[in-house]
């Protein structure tokens, strides 16, 4: 069997943390359903454009440290899309197959 095209090529972690990103069409906050050293994917239904640069910031490892990255848009689902990082994340390289622990706005204070 051939490999999907566009298909994580790092392990990813299932999360539940809000991002903030800039598209084309405008600034948007929705919530980042997995992610990894290369890559993400965000749930939203808003209509974004394949094949275009992205902007994002989003807390990682603390609610009061983001992380800003840029990449691009390499996939579109009916459920949202997925984002290839323009450099690895190094702090979500997989060490010995394990991805370090990441927040979860589930345990966000408020």
């Amino acid at each position: 069997m051939m490999p999907r095209p566009n298909r994580p090529k790092n392990s990813r972690r299932t999360s539940y943390i809000i991002a903030e990103y800039t598209v084309k069409e405008g600034t948007h906050r929705d919530v980042i359903k997995n992610i990894g050293a290369g890559g993400l994917f965000i749930r939203t239904s808003r209509k974004i454009s394949d094949g275009q640069s992205i902007k994002l910031e989003f807390p990682l490892f603390r609610f009061d440290n983001t992380v800003q990255v840029s990449g691009k848009v390499v996939r579109v689902e009916s459920d949202g899309f997925a984002v290839a990082f323009d450099e690895l994340l190094d702090a979500l390289a997989s060490k010995n197959g394990q991805l370090p622990e990441i927040v979860h706005e589930i345990n966000r204070s408020t």
